[in-house]
């Protein structure tokens, strides 16, 4: 099948490569992102392949139909950038890779929790300036701390494993609840107990209109004071304002993320010698108990590898007619609710 693929760097044009070498798709690379604008480069493609900041609303999809798009294949598991209902009114199959880096993204966040913890970021930035004072590095041990896991699935539960061996204690959240997560000790509890009572929060659940922004003002109100906020799943689930009153009013002892709300203006590209406009985003960078990565939890060599091969077998089944196990479609409202990650 001859595929266009978007947004693409040179690792994923590596991996993509080594994973078609035995299928033979056509695959062709675009740098650009795939959006209104750039529509008009998949002209005769029945297929693009697209990532996490690819436009794929309505009117993108409209072009893509016009002109002969068929499928669009994710290369990553989320799928808030894509309007399924118009996909479906357009009789375009949408499939995705649900799974492929449970354990770099679950390991990055724990990365991010104790660089927090014990300031090893600025220690790193002090020692290299010849600084070996100690004031303001002080942290505290994780063991007997209690972990608040809101989303339980995949990656929920590996941070959970992980957590467990430092000795934490578990609070869970989710809508269903993992017996697994159980089973390692975790205790579901509704989300106003697990925000009293955890050291730590950590996100992994989907952004979906029910989860934009719940962690919000009143959130933020009823956490534990000083307790460390991680997201490692999207921007849109947090408050970016509101976090940052939390942070200036001492509410929140830290800040841990790897995604932002509005970062398809800024992530994966090398904007080191521009002015950033984006003065949310500029002010999260003053606080020294903040820490921030460029949504690269799930970039390992394992997550790109897994990536490159699902994606091409979902375009081979599709091709072939076969029924993928990765295909989306439009779902029904579920309410006012955190889904499983």
């Amino acid at each position: 099948m001859k595929v266009a693929v978007f947004g693409t760097k040179a690792y994923d044009r590596q991996f993509l490569e080594a994973a078609n070498s035995p299928k033979q798709h056509d695959l062709v690379f675009f740098e650009p992102r795939l959006n209104q604008d750039t529509a008009i480069l998949a002209a005769g493609f029945p297929a693009v392949c697209v990532f996490v900041h690819d436009q794929m609303d309505a009117p993108t999809l409209e072009l893509l139909a016009a002109r002969g798009t068929r499928l669009v294949v994710l290369r990553c598991a989320g799928f808030n950038n894509v309007d399924l209902k118009a996909a479906a009114n357009l009789g375009i199959t949408v499939v995705r890779v649900p799974a492929y880096s449970p354990y770099g993204v679950a390991e990055h966040a724990v990365g991010l929790i104790l660089s927090l913890n014990r300031k090893i970021h600025r220690a790193y930035n002090r020692v290299r300036e010849g600084n070996f004072s100690l004031d303001g590095l002080l942290g505290f041990n994780l063991n007997g701390r209690t972990v608040g896991i809101i989303g339980t699935g995949k990656i929920g539960l590996i941070l959970g494993q992980i957590m467990k061996g430092f000795g934490c204690h578990l609070l869970a959240y989710d809508v269903y609840h993992n017996p697994d997560m159980a089973a390692l000790g975790g205790k579901y509890v509704e989300l106003p107990e697990l925000f009293a009572k955890s050291d730590i929060i950590s996100l992994h659940c989907p952004l979906t209109p029910e989860t934009h922004h719940f962690i919000n003002t009143e959130a933020i109100a009823q956490m534990k004071p000083g307790v460390m906020l991680i997201n490692t799943s999207r921007g849109g689930l947090i408050d970016t304002q509101a976090v940052i009153e939390g942070l200036k009013t001492r509410q929140l002892g830290s800040l841990g993320v790897d995604v932002y709300e509005q970062e398809s203006e800024l992530f994966f590209e090398d904007w080191s010698g521009h002015i950033i406009q984006d003065d949310v985003f500029q002010r999260l960078t003053t606080f020294p108990n903040v820490l921030i990565t460029g949504h690269q939890a799930f970039f390992t060599e394992e997550a790109l590898r897994n990536i490159a091969d699902t994606t091409l077998a979902n375009i081979t089944d599709v091709e072939q007619g076969r029924t993928c196990p990765n295909e989306l479609r439009p779902q029904p409202e579920v309410g006012d609710k955190v889904l499983v990650a």
